[in-house]
């Protein structure tokens, strides 16, 4: 007989797992119920809210509410905290937050007006805002002289 706990709400607690695993689920989830153009971002030292972003589109509304909803089944025992889900509504965009892992699905053309991995992928982290700085400054005591 099939393990049906889960549609009957079964909120028994499993461990936690390591980050690494975590994103590797969340990668072969979305590869198996085929999202296109995954990309991972590593968020370290960019932001407190995440480690890793993860990307992904479908093709349609409903195949980004499928592929969310099966990575949520899977993410919200797993992830250190549970999983939060949001925009399932309009399922245009949906975002996944598993607490080190945030994952955006869309639709292409949501995706494309919003272009997360262009704003994510800089590097904007302290230190590199830091050296700019003092190379701009710099430049303008050489200009000076």
């Amino acid at each position: 007989m099939p393990d049906t706990s889960e549609l009957k709400g079964d909120n028994s607690l499993k461990t936690p797992l390591p980050k690494a695993d975590l994103l590797k689920l969340v990668i072969n989830s979305l590869e198996d119920d085929k999202a296109e153009d995954i990309v991972q971002i590593d968020l370290t030292g960019k932001t407190s809210i995440a480690d890793s972003m993860v990307i992904a589109s479908g093709r349609s509304t409903r195949q980004v509410s499928a592929i969310a909803d099966h990575l949520y089944r899977k993410l919200k025992h797993v992830a250190a905290g549970g999983c939060k889900l949001e925009g399932m509504e309009k399922a245009d965009w949906v975002l996944l937050d598993a607490g080190d892992i945030i994952i955006h699905i869309f639709r292409p053309e949501v995706r494309s007006f919003y272009n997360l991995e262009k704003m994510w992928a800089a590097d904007f982290t302290p230190e590199k805002m830091k050296q700019q700085s003092v190379d701009a400054q710099n430049q303008d005591e050489l200009a000076e002289e």
